[in-house]
């Protein structure tokens, strides 16, 4: 089995990323999971593992933790959802992804196991379900020392939700997946909490009060030691230029002067939130400050181009969009703004664009190739409801075309709306070109 053979396989799985809206808690249940983890010789158990859920940030933050670590010696993998360009970027160890005959190998390995799971099941394994154990199985196979594991969608019912973990990270919740988490606050926090095991210990960024409180009365009932951002741990952002930002935190075993290459306010708790998960597990400082130094985490107010400035960044809800015009007010200087914007038909556009439209001196609205793309057309007639004028270009590469033949050097672009269309931006930008697959 070749690399493309090996995706050609996973990808005739059923791939809930692309086809959004199933019955989340009568489709998911953890069985089939640990049923192949069990047949793989259960990799995903004997290590120590750090597990991040949320709405926002989760994966910056896994970024940031497992970079500290990889500089404090131990071996690392990575696993994180989704990914920019390749599959493979999912799945790493000390920052390095999978190789394409590591990929394909650990496939070839696994058929048996997946075929032998499936039989008799009521419901297959999904694509995800089918990384996760590889990316166990991949890690056990290199004998890594710790696990950063991001969860996919939500936390109690996510295909990650079957480690033994020593620290639970939530991260900022906000509203998000709707449809499949719930509709309220209360309800989202609940099912992203869903990853906090008896006695561990959790770390949360800072929560809006509905959400503090879900994730409270849980640890107590788990009696598990919470850590809340704003409060045990506090931070404090100073100077930033195009390439980063410095900032202080004060954790509970000391005082940090800290360099991140990632900009905006939501990275600076992000940050603070890995150095007190960071600091449960005993990394020393000098590890702490160069890991988050040395991060590398694309398509997050990710500057691609300066003249004109073109930034790109996967905000994908109501408050992740009103974070991102927070970082282009603060971090940047222009004349003129330009948008470009794509988003997923699932999500909740006329509220992300309520937050963006009122910013932007132009705005050109396209749909990516993922078939969970909005079309361009329903977009601008969205952004005409808040009586802006939008260019609809079908292409993401025309897009970007047509924003930088109108720009000058003192404009700013911002690409935004999902990471699928951020990818394709990027691939635009540095005339490169990621995996393709069947929709």
């Amino acid at each position: 089995m070749n690399y493309q053979a090996a995706l050609d396989y996973i990808l005739s799985f059923t791939d809930y990323e692309r086809w959004p809206g199933f019955g989340y808690a009568a489709r998911f249940d953890l069985q089939r999971m640990e049923d192949l983890l069990r047949r793989l010789g259960s990799p995903h158990l004997g290590t120590r593992t750090v597990h991040i859920a949320g709405s926002k940030g989760k994966g910056s933050t896994a970024a940031m933790i497992a970079s500290a670590l990889t500089v404090a010696g131990f071996r690392t993998g990575l696993y994180t959802s989704p990914h920019l360009h390749t599959m493979r970027e999912r799945i790493r160890i000390d920052g390095q992804l999978i190789a394409e005959h590591e990929f394909a190998g650990l496939l070839f390995e696994m058929k048996p196991e997946i075929e032998a799971t499936n039989r008799g099941q009521t419901e297959e394994l999904s694509t995800f379900e089918i990384l996760t154990a590889m990316a166990f199985h991949h890690f056990q196979k290199q004998r890594a020392d710790f696990l950063v594991v991001e969860a996919g969608l939500g936390g109690r019912l996510d295909a990650t939700n079957v480690v033994s973990s020593e620290v639970c990270v939530v991260t900022s919740i906000s509203r998000d997946h709707t449809a499949v988490l719930g509709d309220t606050i209360p309800q989202i926090a609940a099912e992203e909490a869903g990853i906090i095991k008896p006695g561990v210990t959790v770390v949360s960024s800072p929560q809006v009060a509905e959400a503090a409180k879900v994730i409270r009365k849980l640890c107590l009932k788990k009696e598990a030691e919470l850590i809340m951002g704003g409060e045990e741990i506090t931070w404090q952002g100073r100077e930033s230029s195009l390439d980063g930002q410095s900032l202080e935190v004060r954790g509970r075993k000391g005082e940090y002067h800290l360099t991140i290459p990632l900009l905006g306010e939501h990275q600076i708790e992000n940050a603070a939130t890995a150095v007190a998960a960071l600091e449960t597990l005993d990394i020393a400082k000098d590890h702490i400050i160069s890991g988050l130094a040395n991060v590398y985490w694309p398509g997050r107010v990710e500057v691609l181009t300066k003249e004109p400035l073109l930034i790109a960044d996967g905000a994908h809800n109501d408050d992740s969009a009103r974070r991102l015009r927070e970082a282009l007010e603060r971090y940047f200087q222009f004349d003129r703004a330009i948008l470009i914007m794509g988003i997923s038909a699932d999500k909740d556009s006329p509220a992300i664009i309520a937050e963006l439209a009122p910013f932007f001196d132009k705005v050109i609205t396209t749909a990516a190739r993922h078939p969970r793309a909005a079309t361009a057309e329903a977009l601008a007639g969205e952004f005409a409801r808040h009586g802006v004028e939008a260019q609809a270009i079908g292409n993401v590469a025309q897009a970007v075309s047509q924003a930088l033949a109108q720009a000058g050097k003192r404009d700013l672009i911002c690409a935004t709306g999902s990471l699928f269309l951020v990818a394709e931006v990027i691939e635009a930008i540095r005339g490169t070109s990621g995996e393709r697959y069947p929709y």
